[in-house]
């Protein structure tokens, strides 16, 4: 069976008194999920913005990240496909040995 599909994600971005908040928003066309991320300048810290657009956006996408990976589980767990042990990490097994 062929399947296709195509998911939207934006990201937006503010920055306000040294602190850059992000939301990732996530389309499926049939749901929405929104991650939030956030990152604070050191007031010490040279200023540059796009290292807090960068942090917070991958904060916000993280955020997302495991909002869907539990949406998932939940669906997998709604067709009695649990996993035997629980998870620890998420990805292929062989990418969750201890050396990684």
């Amino acid at each position: 069976m062929t399947h296709a599909e195509e998911w939207t994600v934006g990201v937006h971005l503010t920055e306000e008194d040294g602190t850059t908040k992000a939301r990732a928003v996530l389309d499926t066309g049939k749901t929405t999920l929104v991650g939030r991320g956030r990152a604070r300048c050191n007031p010490q810290d040279v200023e540059v913005p796009a290292i807090g657009d960068e942090l917070a956006a991958s904060r916000a996408m993280r955020d997302l990240a495991g909002q869907l990976m539990r949406a998932a589980d939940r669906d997998l767990a709604a067709v009695g496909a649990v996993p035997e042990q629980p998870r620890t990490g998420y990805g292929w097994p062989e990418d969750l040995g201890p050396d990684k």
